[in-house]
């Protein structure tokens, strides 16, 4: 689809820069957020109505916060190609609600490389679900907008604005390959990092 209504979006980030900002426009314009852990307490000491992840997948955060949005009540929500019936079919069958918009930054191991933290330190820096749902929601990008860093959030404000909250594809193109090259350094960074560990 050219233009992709955004109705429902998944907040996760590590960098919070510009977070309450782009959450305020979203939620003003009748967007849903779904959040987790700090920074779905952030959205809510800035007086924004915001689920937690755990009310959609219906589970704690387990392990640490090592399992969060790892479920597939937020990864079909995620991956559904919402112009393919049967995936609609699917969703609906077991009660899913899409995802439109996914906002997510990951843990700053470059900056725990430089303190020089112990191996099992390092390995808690190590970024799974981010990743999981940068990834997940780039290779969809024809049917979810992926935002994976805040130097985004202007423009996709912008571009929302000027559509009536809906997301044109060449944004969603050119979100979802910024992503691909996010995730990719930040694996080289931590394969580089226990290569030479």
């Amino acid at each position: 689809m050219d233009f992709l209504p955004i109705k429902r979006a998944l907040l996760s980030v590590t960098d919070k820069t510009g977070l309450p900002e782009l959450a305020r426009f979203l939620s003003a314009a009748g967007v849903e957020l779904v959040s987790t852990g700090g920074t779905r307490k952030l959205l809510m000491e800035a007086g924004l109505p915001v689920t937690s992840v755990s009310d959609v997948t219906g589970f704690p955060e387990i392990l640490n916060g090592r399992v969060k949005t790892l479920h597939p009540n937020v990864h079909g929500g995620i991956l559904a190609d919402k112009d393919n019936p049967e995936h609609l079919a699917t969703l609906a069958k077991h009660g899913i609600a899409a995802f439109d918009m996914v906002v997510v930054n990951l843990y700053a191991f470059g900056k725990a490389l430089e303190k020089k933290l112990p191996l099992p330190e390092m390995v808690e820096q190590i970024d799974i679900g981010g990743p999981t749902l940068l990834r997940a929601s780039a290779k969809n990008f024809a049917s979810i907008l992926v935002v994976p860093d805040p130097a985004f959030y202007a423009e996709v404000m912008d571009a929302l604005a000027g559509n009536t909250m809906q997301a044109p594809l060449a944004l969603r193109q050119k979100t979802a390959a910024a992503t691909f090259r996010q995730t990719s350094t930040y694996d080289d960074a931590i394969a580089t990092y226990l290569a030479d560990a």
